[in-house]
Formats: structure tokens, sequence, C-alpha cells
């Protein structure tokens, strides 16, 4: 049975130039594609992810996270992640979507910021009983650092070697990786497939996300992607809209969704 990742984009979830400020019609539009889409293909297997958008970056940058000792913000970031994850579970479940939240900063160890340890199992149980592991960009304790943040993708990255997806799809608010931010720059023309060598070209014109991002932005994104593409031959990785007719199809219809594809 296919297993796919589905991360929906903290910047299209939410409104990320607004605190706190959650997107439920975008939100339950997915849900519904999700269901569509399951419908069409019955042994559809989906572990779903989403970023913490307006509420957990926002966070982090109010509490002044990343200053030495400061286990308060650390706390205040973790449960404005949490609060945004409540209401994209609420409205999943509300559609008719059973997914099944798992905390990240429940079992994940990260050293030097990055993702070491994370139980997995659970998801794969989640999955084994036609479950949808619901993830989320999250807090960790750090071996060097004392305290890190984990992006969806950095789990997503952790958990694809072990779960092994045929693809992973990623949504963003523009359908993909264009040669400049089609928002300000009407011209730009969309890339329909990025390489390990193509990357190196790109990687300076790629930019950070609109409203405020303490994970990186899209290049952390894209390096990740493309680091694990390299990593697992055979696995497409896709950016794709937001809209429900582009997630249906990328799950559904794979060889006629519109984006940008990434490849080892």
């Amino acid at each position: 049975m296919p297993l796919i990742f589905l991360k929906l984009g903290g910047s299209t979830i939410t409104d990320k130039t607004r605190e706190t400020t959650p997107e439920p019609d975008v939100i339950r539009d997915a849900a519904r594609a999700l269901c569509e889409a399951r419908d069409q293909v019955p042994d559809l297997r989906i572990l779903l992810g989403h970023g913490s958008g307006s509420f957990g970056h926002f966070t982090a940058k109010k509490f002044g996270y990343g200053q030495r000792d400061n286990w308060r913000a650390y706390a205040e970031t973790s449960a404005s992640a949490q609060r945004l994850n409540r209401i994209v579970t609420d409205i999943m479940l509300d559609e008719n979507v059973p997914v099944v939240s798992l905390q990240p900063s429940a079992s994940a160890r990260t050293r030097g910021g990055e993702l070491y340890a994370l139980d997995w199992t659970n998801a794969q149980t989640a999955l084994e009983h036609n479950l949808l592991p619901l993830v989320y960009g999250d807090v960790a304790f750090d071996d060097a650092r004392g305290m890190a943040i984990i992006s969806t993708d950095a789990i997503f990255g952790y958990l694809a070697p072990l779960l092994k997806p045929s693809r992973i799809i990623y949504t963003t608010a523009v359908s993909g990786i264009f040669t400049a931010d089609p928002i300000t720059h009407p011209g730009a023309e969309r890339i329909d497939e990025i390489t390990p060598a193509t990357f190196e070209r790109l990687g300076a014109r790629v930019g950070g996300s609109h409203g405020v991002d303490v994970t990186g932005g899209m290049l952390d994104k894209l390096e990740r992607a493309v680091a694990l593409a390299q990593q697992m031959p055979g696995l497409e990785i896709l950016l794709t809209g937001s809209q429900a007719d582009s997630i249906y199809t990328a799950l559904a219809q794979p060889t006629l969704a519109r984006g940008t594809r990434i490849r080892g």
C-alpha cells in the first residue's frame, strides 16, 4: 500500500503576518481534499504534518526563544504549537479524516539542532489501523544547546527512511518554486524540477518565508528536501499548491499534479 507524507504549510493554514491567526477555511478545504482522495484511492496511507505558522514562530520570537536558559520561551512555544495542532486536529476529525495527533516534543531529542531521536512506532501502528498520524513543528530538548526548534520538514526527514514513503508532498502558497517571488514579480516562472546540481545554482536566489519564521524559511526546506531525495533514490518530492484541488490531485492523480518536483 502506498504511503504519502503530506505537509500543510504554516504559511497556508495561518496568516503568518498576524499573530496566532489560523485559516480554518483553508484547513477545512484540505481536509475535504484528503477525504476525497482516500475515497478515490482506498488503500492510500497518509502521514500528515503541518507547520507552526503564526503560532509557534510568533511565540518563539515574542518570548525571546534562543536566549540562554530561557525555558519559559521553550514552554510557551511548545504550548502555542499545540494550540494550532488542536485546531487542525478538530477540523480534520469534523470532516471525517481520522487523524491521531502525535506530539513530537514528547520523544524528540536533538544534538546541535539536528534531530537524532523520535519515536516513530506509534505512527507506524496508526497507519496499520488506517489512521493518519499527525505531526507538527515543535520544540525539543537538545544535548548541546539545551533546547531546539524542530520543523515539520526535519521530522519528515527523520521519519522517511524509517517509514519509507513513496512520495512527500509540501503545500505552498504559490504552488511550487519560482524564478522570483511570484507575489511581487508577476512574470516569475515556476521551476518544474530541482536536482542537487540545479539546486546549487538556485540556492542563492531562494529567500525566506513571508511573515515570521524561526526555522530558516524556504531555503532550509529545500536543502532538506534535496538531501532526502539524494538519500532515498526513487522518492518523489512535490511542492504544490495549498488549494483543495491541488492537494487532491497530488494525492490521487500524481501524474497530473502541478508544482515543483525534487529528484535525487
